[in-house]
This record gives structure tokens, C-alpha cells and sequence, in this order.
């Protein structure tokens, strides 16, 4: 008996590990898409195929599929920075839309400089505009109290509405208008502004999955192994507390989800520096979403957000393809995705309920009976 009893604990332990937990989620998530998707229509070994074939069917699939799971890999990084702080950025959207707005103004402004300069100014251009767009939500948080879920969300539409703004006015990024068919997008960014591609024969995939593994591991550094991370948990868990320690807690909270607001303002910025190489209304496609659902999942692991930023990045592509090939409706993977933060929750929840509470202290030996005189 005394065997089992360590074995049952590390079954209970990997159970709640959030990269089980979180695949779990998926898989739960996954059943229930294909079930929409008979409901639409498909059946399933087509629905299988056309998902298949949409993440690994061919190289450009799985390099679509490769840049994908880097933006939403950046956004993720973020929110668990802030989530660390005891804040929810939900506002990954309009920072991806900052971001790839002056992302699109210096790389199609920089026509003459070098690619050593022009890139690193677009990307950097890029994550200034996200942190600048984050910290308003963080300025309103810590010197109003205002809740940063309701601003970052707000914030959102702004900056959609300022996209379709900057794409649709000459005086601003449109591209001149040379025929009724022209599109209101920007000019394509400078050769010297674009992304070297990683060299998969026949793929899209850039060095953007390179820069968000390296962010991501920095990131896991910083938090783990660093007093800033230390001050960031602290506050997360009890900011009273940490204030009573020394700990700043006001700036603390800017700065991180400041720092949110910056790599999902970088993923803009990868997002206009790769194919098509311009900023075009609804260049952002949900990834501040999908980004959100990546950081629940992990739950504060920077492993699993690298591990589930890239089964959700195919599962994207994949998506797309199943509206192609098998006519499934292309809402069912936001249903997915949705379904995925609601079992996530739940698990959560089974979590803290499962857990054994601590045993009781043993009586002393010394303790006066009941009614003793005192």
C-alpha cells in the first residue's frame, strides 16, 4: 500500500500539469468541433482529411501554419507576463493593429537605409506602438483603479477603426490608386523591411518563429530565475502584501502589462513584414483572440505556450482549409477555441476542488482537558 500511495500523488501531479491539462482541453475541444462539423454537413473522415491536409498537406501549409503559431506564440508571452501581475490583457488585438500600423509607416518610409537598420526599426517601431497602446489600459489601471479587461478590450476596436482609417486615406499608408481594382491597403514594405524566410523549400515560414521561441524562453528566464519575476508573482498573488514589503506594486503592474501590450504590438509588426508584405483591413485576423486562448491554456507555463501556440497555429490553417474542402462553416474553429477556454476553466475549477487539504496537526500531549481550571 505504502507504493501506491507516491504513485497515485505523481499521477494526481501530471494530471494537473498545464500542458496535459491544456492538451486535454484540446482534445475535448477537438471531439466537439468534429460533432459541429457532421452537423454541418461533413463527414468526418473528410473533415479529417481537409484538416490534415490544411496543416501538413504541403510545405506551404506547414510554413502558413509555422507563422502563425509565432504570432500567436508572442501574444501569449504577454498575457502571461501580465496574468503573472494578477492582470488580464485581453487586449491583443488593438496592440497587434498598433504595432503593425507603425510597423507599415517606417518600413515604407525607410526606402534608401540598409536591412541591418530598416528591420530592426520596423520591428522595434512595432513593439514601442504596442506597449505605448498597452499602457494606456496600464495608466488607467494603477492611477484609476479602472479595470484593465474592460480598457484593453475597448481598446480593441480602436484599434481596428484605426486600421481601416490609415488603409483607406491617402494623406495617411494607402497606396496610390491606379485602377478601380485597387485595394485599400498600404504600399508593400521595403525589401529591407521584410523577413528572411527560414529556407524551408516552397514554405512562407520566416525567422518570425525563431525571434517568438527566443522571446518566450527569455521571457521564461526573466520570470523564473530573476527578482523582477519574483516582484511580479508576489504582486500577482497578494499586491497588499508586497506592498507591505517593499515591493512596487503600482509600477510593477504598469510595466507588465505595459510589456504585454509590447509583444503583441511585435507580432503586428511580423505580421506586415511577411507576405504580402502590406497593411490591409483585417490583417490582425483574430490572432489577439486565438493568443488569449494560447496564454489560459498554458496557465502560466511558458512551455506549454510554446507547445500550444504551435498545435493552435496548424489548427488555424487547418481551419481555413476546412471551409475549402469540406464546406465546414470557418466559425467552427472560433467555436473550437471558445470551447477550449470553457473546459480550461473547468479544469481549473476540478483542480482546486481534487485538492487534498492539509492534515490536521497532531494534538499535544500537553493540552488541558475540557473544563480544566485555568
Amino acid at each position: 500500500m505504502s507504493g501506491r500511495a507516491p504513485e497515485a500523488a505523481d499521477l494526481r501531479r501530471l494530471a494537473h500539469h498545464p500542458i496535459v491539462v491544456a492538451l486535454a482541453a484540446m482534445l475535448a475541444a477537438g471531439v466537439a468541433g468534429l460533432a459541429l462539423a457532421a452537423v454541418a454537413g461533413a463527414a468526418p473522415a473528410a473533415t479529417m482529411t481537409a484538416l490534415w491536409d490544411g496543416m501538413f498537406g504541403t510545405d506551404y501549409a506547414i510554413g502558413a501554419s509555422l507563422n502563425v503559431a509565432a504570432t500567436l506564440m508572442l501574444v501569449a508571452v504577454g498575457f502571461t507576463i501580465a496574468h503573472r501581475a494578477g492582470l488580464v490583457n485581453v487586449g491583443g488585438e488593438g496592440q497587434i493593429c498598433a504595432g503593425g500600423i507603425a510597423a507599415t509607416a517606417i518600413g515604407t518610409t525607410l526606402t534608401d537605409a540598409p536591412a541591418a537598420i530598416t528591420l530592426p526599426a520596423v520591428l522595434i517601431g512595432a513593439a514601442a506602438a504596442g506597449w505605448l497602446w498597452a499602457a494606456i489600459a496600464a495608466y488607467l489601471r494603477v492611477a484609476r483603479g479602472t479595470s484593465e479587461i474592460i480598457t484593453t478590450l475597448l481598446l480593441n476596436f480602436v484599434g481596428l477603426a484605426l486600421v481601416l482609417l490609415v488603409v483607406h486615406e491617402p494623406a495617411l499608408l494607402r497606396q496610390p490608386v491606379t485602377s478601380s481594382e485597387t485595394l485599400p491597403q498600404s504600399e508593400p514594405l521595403t525589401a529591407a523591411a521584410q523577413l528572411p524566410l527560414l529556407g524551408i523549400e516552397r514554405s512562407p515560414a520566416t525567422i518570425a518563429l525563431w525571434i517568438a521561441v527566443i522571446a518566450a524562453c527569455g521571457t521564461a528566464i526573466l520570470l523564473r530565475h530573476t527578482a523582477l519575476g519574483t516582484r511580479l508573482r508576489a504582486v500577482g498573488l497578494n499586491p497588499d502584501a508586497a506592498a507591505r514589503l517593499g515591493v512596487p506594486v503600482r509600477r510593477s503592474r504598469f510595466l507588465s502589462l505595459s510589456a504585454a501590450g509590447a509583444f503583441a504590438g511585435l507580432a503586428g509588426g511580423l505580421l506586415v513584414a511577411t507576405a504580402p508584405f502590406v497593411l490591409a483591413e483585417g490583417f490582425s485576423s483574430g490572432y489577439g483572440f486565438s493568443g488569449l486562448v494560447v496564454g489560459l491554456l498554458a496557465r502560466g507555463s511558458l512551455a506549454a505556450v510554446v507547445a500550444v501556440s504551435l498545435v493552435l497555429g496548424f489548427l488555424v490553417s487547418g481551419g481555413i482549409n476546412l471551409q475549402l474542402a469540406a464546406n465546414v462553416p470557418a466559425s467552427t474553429v472560433s467555436i473550437v477555441e471558445s470551447l477550449m477556454i470553457v473546459f480550461i476553466a473547468g479544469a481549473a475549477l476540478w483542480t482546486r476542488r481534487t485538492r487534498k487539504p492539509a492534515a490536521p496537526q497532531p494534538v499535544s500531549d500537553t493540552t488541558e482537558p475540557a473544563g480544566a481550571p485555568r
